[in-house]
């Protein structure tokens, strides 16, 4: 399990997200984990090409912010 914080602009400020990358826990359908202010707001997966897509959204987060959010954990080459 590895930990990672991700500013995402928004507004004219800046919202910081810690994400979870479950890497090697096969029984969590869901591979990373994106906190807010240590609460669950959602959660991606990947397809067989390695795009993720979101698995969760408890946090009701913006699809704007939900993009931006997977470019930026896809970019990480997970």
């Amino acid at each position: 399990m590895d930990r990672f914080s991700i500013d995402v602009p928004s507004g004219g400020s800046t919202v910081s997200f810690d994400v979870i990358d479950y890497a090697h826990d096969d029984d969590n359908r869901c591979k990373f984990e994106v906190f807010k202010n240590n609460r669950l707001v959602a959660s991606f997966e990947p397809d067989s090409r390695g795009l993720l897509h979101v698995c969760k959204n408890p946090g009701g987060v913006d699809d704007e912010i939900l993009e931006y959010l997977a470019e930026k954990i896809e970019s990480y080459n997970f």
